[in-house]
């Protein structure tokens, strides 16, 4: 486990203070978190604050949505009460993305900060980033599997369980996901695992429900059984994905990404024939919700490894816990 510190406005003076605790880097919310305790930063905090990391050689993520958008799109769709699933991705469209990565990229350059853009919805938003590395901007991104194997169609058929911001897009965007996946623009998949009791998740007004999908435990089936066996994505593409390509951006490699001799010892083993179907009672979060719940996947991890101890097996969790904080570089 790594940690990350928040960046926040007022905390300009403490990211010093966080970098020697060994925070991996500085995570920003250019649109409201949705929590008090994590506000979003204002543009002066977000410029302030990337100048000092870059002089601290860390990184800075951003949730990458344009508060004054999101915000007041929000607000006029409450205050007519437009409250449902499509009312809701209306208020958070394509536009509020791209305009809040372009900013972030243009403080980037000028700081020199390394800059790292999480859960991208669409593929114009992937394809910012991928042409401001080629300016030479450090410049690197992600996408989520819920955004590479759902769509606005699903979240209006499932409802709250798929709420998440950025809201899920159309199925053309999806595809366009795919495609700069394939291109080598996509440099990373996480989940943004976010976890939340049912009753959050319960009422007909989609903007007051709690957004956020669970998605540790699916993610590298769902990669595997969408991109390796459903469109021929090489396996070996999925674990830098997965494993190689954060571990070289966050700083934790050499120990940690790869197979050779010194690196840490962290496997997981997928049986390329198994096929499953996900069911809520074999989830492991708390609240046991998920919008892949029903979904049949091919491809199972049967069993995983950290540092040469097997604390997986056949989706039971076994031995005593091990787990550590990751520094860079350690």
């Amino acid at each position: 486990m790594a940690l990350w510190g928040g960046l926040v406005p007022g905390d300009r003076d403490r990211l010093d203070e966080l970098a020697a605790r060994g925070v991996v880097g500085f995570k920003a919310f250019m649109s409201a978190s949705g929590v008090q305790e994590f506000e979003a930063a204002d543009d002066l905090t977000l410029l302030d604050g990337m100048a000092r990391a870059a002089s601290l050689g860390l990184p800075v993520a951003v949730h990458a949505e344009s508060e004054e958008l999101t915000s007041r799109l929000a607000r006029r769709a409450v205050a007519e009460r437009r409250v449902g699933v499509r009312d809701y991705l209306a208020s958070r469209p394509v536009l509020a993305e791209l305009e809040a990565i372009g900013r972030a990229i243009a403080f980037a350059a000028e700081t020199g900060c390394a800059l790292h853009v999480v859960h991208v919805s669409s593929g114009r938003g992937i394809a910012l980033a991928a042409q401001a590395r080629a300016r030479g901007v450090d410049v690197t991104c992600e996408t989520c599997p819920h955004y590479l194997v759902l769509d606005a169609d699903d979240a209006e058929r499932l409802g709250a369980v798929a709420k998440c911001a950025p809201p899920l897009r159309g199925a053309g965007e999806r595809e366009a996901l795919w495609e700069a996946l394939r291109a080598g623009d996509v440099d990373l998949v996480a989940t943004d695992h976010s976890p939340a009791p049912a009753a959050l998740k319960e009422g007909d007004d989609f903007f007051a429900v709690w957004g956020g999908i669970a998605g540790a435990q699916t993610l590298l089936a769902l990669l595997y059984d969408e991109g390796v066996a459903g469109r021929g994505l090489a396996p070996a593409a999925v674990a830098d994905l997965l494993a190689a390509g954060p571990a070289r951006r966050f700083g934790l490699a050499p120990a940690k990404g790869a197979l050779e001799v010194g690196a840490d010892a962290d496997v997981a083993l997928v049986d390329p024939a198994a096929t499953w179907t996900v069911a809520r009672e074999e989830l492991l979060d708390r609240h046991r919700l998920s919008p892949f719940v029903g979904r049949n996947l091919r491809g199972r991890v049967v069993r995983t490894i950290l540092r040469g101890r097997t604390i997986a097996l056949d989706g039971r969790t076994v031995g005593e816990p091990c787990g550590r904080v990751l520094r860079r570089g350690a």
